[in-house]
């Protein structure tokens, strides 16, 4: 039995042919979606949701592949396309009856969300990005020695077989490493949502792995179309990073700057899981994004 955030309504919804993604929903206003990264699932956000709701709508899915949400074989490099998941979550949203509603992305939520804002201008009134790049960019910066800090997105980009049996094989281990080494408060995740997040992961390898992989293909070649097409987010968009591009030798503000047309870029001191290490920090900027 997966965890799940009090005070959210859950249920199933079919965004796709065969693929239901499970959602919990809250409040009454203004609908804002809120996308969870890896290795969790849609509890990451338990302490932003009572805040938001208290005057939005706020709608919480496990991404396609992730947590209670249906977790299709990869057929091809399009089931776990970032455009296939931002689709999902455009159909989730419309089932409930929001035909526009902000987003908000972290960690693999934030590549489906960034997909969603390019794809769907009409549809996504605001974005924010926790702790991410655009798929092209993120490849970009990642060379040398300094790469290895991502040496699990070069692992997962593998092709099928060899990265799911090596990460099955040691599954807790593999995704509890993350969980260790990217927080810096390192009491934010409690044992019990630590269990789960493993346990979810574990149960979706093949999935997750996928998904990953589709970020080394796919994904690249969308953004590249996208790029030398000219398109931009043109929303109003926050994105708040640890300064790990310093770190890696780009500046992460001028790079959003090349997406963004009107960019509110901040750096934290919390660590990766910022939702639920400085949740009151993301509250306030997606408050005033929400504003703008």
């Amino acid at each position: 039995m997966s965890l799940t955030i009090p005070g959210l309504r859950y249920q199933r919804v079919e965004t796709a042919p065969g693929v239901h993604l499970h959602a919990g929903v809250a409040g009454d206003g203004p609908p804002v979606v809120l996308l969870h990264g890896f290795p969790q699932t849609h509890v990451m956000w338990r302490h932003v949701t009572a805040d938001l709701a208290r005057d939005h709508t706020v709608v919480c899915p496990d991404l396609r592949g992730y947590g209670a949400s249906d977790k299709p074989a990869e057929a091809d490099e399009h089931t776990y396309a970032k455009r296939t998941m931002a689709a999902d979550v455009v159909a989730l949203a419309r089932a409930l009856g929001h035909e526009r509603f902000a987003l908000a992305g972290h960690d693999r939520g934030a590549l489906v969300a960034t997909r969603a804002g390019l794809d769907h201008p009409d549809v996504i009134t605001h974005l924010l990005v926790l702790d991410g790049l655009p798929t092209v960019e993120l490849w970009d910066v990642l060379h040398g020695v300094d790469a290895r800090v991502a040496w699990h997105l070069f692992l997962m980009a593998q092709p099928a077989g060899l990265p799911e049996r090596m990460i099955a094989a040691v599954a807790d281990e593999f995704f509890g490493a993350f969980l260790d080494a990217w927080a810096v408060d390192g009491t934010a995740i409690d044992a019990a949502h630590r269990a789960e997040y493993l346990r979810a992961s574990r149960e979706a390898v093949p999935s997750i792995v996928a998904d990953y992989r589709a970020t080394a293909g796919i994904d690249v070649a969308h953004d590249r179309e996208d790029r030398a097409a000219g398109q931009r987010l043109t929303m109003p968009t926050t994105v708040i990073q640890q300064d790990w591009g310093g770190a890696l030798g780009y500046d992460a503000a001028a790079l959003w700057g090349t997406w963004a047309d009107d960019l509110d870029h901040r750096t934290t001191r919390a660590g990766h899981f910022m939702a639920e290490e400085a949740p009151g920090e993301v509250v306030a900027a997606l408050r005033d994004l929400l504003a703008r």
